[in-house]
């Protein structure tokens, strides 16, 4: 990058300089607490009077230090001024409901990130618009706007500040994605048949599963997938002149001898509610054969776990997320459900301590984490991504994500795998066969949040042998008090 400051140690760029300008604590030469933008020749934080030569970073609005946008004017002066301005109900006043939203956003540690907002040529007309009532201050209201990510961004704020009611923002989206997909259905009979199974098998299911908790991300494309395929499905009757009603044998066997294995089972749980509401002929479904992923070798999982020690090329996060996934066996849908309160220093739960255990609790008991990987999930509680904007400031997600009170997107996580050659699926069932060959399948399954009879069918198929000992104590006699064996 160019050049834009000549600090005593030399050039330093815009981004460098930028962040120099947003680092505050106690300076190590004079004590005080203020910004510290200089670094001393021992790598010591200073501030701006004692590393000298640097300038003055004194706002001449607010008598703050920090970021200066404009020369002698900071950045948080500047943020505030546009937002102020974005958020105008028409009056020259800021909209009474989005005072909240206006003092999270300023208040952010890095006015910068909402300045660069704010330019985006679309996120002032959309801010307008519910700012002077042109759409309803509703979920439902703030769904009508584009484009629709910023609009769901900036749902997600008013959620975090209390302006709207927290909901299911998967269930939400699916609920207002439905009637859409729906509408495009061109044949009137197949969009009725639909219409009833969306409504009463896979919409009702959501909402089920949504009030027991978060429903997560891949759940609802899941369910989007099996309308699809259901819709495609009726589509291929259609070309052979059939409908659901009058639909064969051979043309289901026929279609489950074509597809793929993920279209197969997606088709059959739309014929599924079709045979038991009797939509369709009393047809005989084929048997489903489960093929789990192949898992990686032992050597494999060995080399990749000693590249996430090395971490030679990788974030933190990305190395924590690894070593969930060799060591621990966890799904994407968990892993980004884990909290820092998930990880403690011994299994009662008690807090992390530095200089105790490390456990992680992902079921009960907690899992221990081994040295050395407990110092990288250390290096990575202490420097969390995505806390610097107004988005997730004191979140208690072990991996916040961009966007205000979620958690990092698991399609996300499975960019940072493929980037690292992290076969997940592949991986997880290496983890899981080896951490079943060392312990029962009951003791495993508690441990890392699995199905009791998942683990021992597994376990099974790996070859573990616990389910041959027989119960009892199985401890050695002391004999060294002359006990005799009768």
């Amino acid at each position: 990058m160019t050049a834009i400051r000549s600090w005593p140690e030399g050039p330093i760029c815009s981004g460098c300089y930028a962040k120099a300008c947003e680092i505050f604590g106690v300076c190590d030469r004079c004590g005080v607490d203020r910004l510290l933008p200089g670094v001393g020749p021992g790598g010591q934080r200073w501030c701006t009077d004692c590393a000298g030569g640097i300038g003055d970073f004194t706002c001449t609005r607010c008598g703050q230090e920090g970021w200066n946008h404009y020369k002698g004017v900071c950045g948080r002066c500047v943020l505030r001024e546009r937002l102020t301005t974005a958020l105008d109900d028409g009056t020259g006043h800021i909209r009474a409901e989005l005072q909240p939203l206006f003092d999270l956003v300023v208040s952010m540690a890095r006015p910068r990130s909402g300045i660069l907002w704010l330019t985006k040529p679309h996120v002032r007309p959309l801010l307008g618009q519910i700012a002077t009532g042109q759409v309803p201050l509703t979920h439902q209201g703030i769904a009508t706007l584009t484009p629709r990510r910023s609009a769901i961004y900036v749902r997600d704020l008013l959620v975090a500040v209390g302006t709207l009611a927290p909901v299911d923002r998967e269930l939400f989206g699916f609920e207002q994605w439905l009637p859409l997909w729906l509408g495009q259905v061109q044949d009137p009979e197949q969009r009725k048949i639909l219409t009833r199974y969306a409504t009463w098998q896979v919409l009702r299911q959501l909402r089920a599963a949504a009030g027991r908790g978060p429903i997560g991300h891949y759940r609802q494309q899941n369910s989007r997938y099996r309308l699809r395929m259901a819709a495609a499905w009726l589509r291929d009757l259609e070309a052979g002149g059939s409908t659901l009603a009058t639909s064969s044998q051979g043309q289901l066997d026929r279609w489950f001898a074509n597809a793929k294995a993920h279209q197969r089972e997606a088709v059959r749980a739309f014929l599924a509610w079709a045979l038991r509401t009797r939509a369709m002929a009393r047809l005989q479904l084929p048997p489903t054969i489960e093929a789990g992923p192949r898992p990686i070798s032992r050597q494999q999982q060995i080399q990749l776990i000693g590249r996430l020690h090395d971490g030679q090329g990788m974030d933190l996060t990305e190395r924590v997320i690894g070593l969930l996934i060799l060591l621990y066996a966890q799904p994407l849908s968990r892993i980004v459900r884990l909290t820092i309160d998930d990880i403690t220093s011994d299994d009662t739960g008690d807090k992390r301590d530095d200089e105790a255990g490390m456990f992680i609790r992902l079921g009960n008991p907690a899992a221990p984490v081994p040295a050395p990987f407990d110092q990288v999930i250390r290096d990575y509680l202490a420097a969390r991504p995505n806390l610097t904007t107004a988005t997730n400031p004191g979140s208690h997600w072990l991996f916040p994500g961009r966007r205000a009170g979620q958690p990092l997107h698991p399609t996300s996580i499975r960019l940072h795998l493929q980037r690292l050659g992290i076969p997940n699926l592949n991986s997880r069932s290496r983890a899981l066969r080896e951490m079943l060959l060392q312990a029962p399948p009951s003791v495993v399954a508690a441990m890392l949040g699995y199905g009791p009879a998942r683990a021992e069918a597994i376990a099974a198929q790996a070859g573990g042998t616990w389910k041959h000992y027989a119960p009892g104590d199985h401890t050695r006699p002391d004999m060294s008090a002359g006990q005799v064996k009768g």
